[in-house]
């Protein structure tokens, strides 16, 4: 197993949204404006559901990925800190799935 996080991916986002456009994919995302990065995370979405509807572990591997990755370039664009995003999650597995869904109704 590998120690990489997503903290990590998330400071060398960061620090490549401080790159030229010519030198960085991710400069070039973040440049091109959030739609761009949020259509790429969609079209990285629907890759990754096909290889997991496909059965084929590579391909969900690396398609996980570039999801991951993608999601996060959409949240540097909009000035979203993935803390903020894991703190939402801390707070919802406080309780079971269908308590935290019914609560969202509320």
């Amino acid at each position: 197993m590998s120690d990489f996080t997503l903290d990590d991916l998330a400071a060398i986002i960061a620090r490549r949204a401080e790159a030229s456009a010519e030198t960085s994919y991710t400069k070039s995302l973040l440049t091109a404006g959030p739609a761009r990065a949020a259509k790429k995370l969609g079209e990285e979405a629907v890759e990754t559901v096909i290889a997991a509807i496909e059965g084929d572990h590579a391909a969900l591997v690396s398609e996980s990925a570039d999801l991951l990755y993608h999601l996060l370039v959409v949240l540097q664009a909009r000035g979203v800190a993935l803390g903020e995003v894991l703190a939402e999650l801390e707070r919802r597995t406080r309780q079971s799935g269908h308590e935290e869904k019914a609560s969202r109704k509320a």
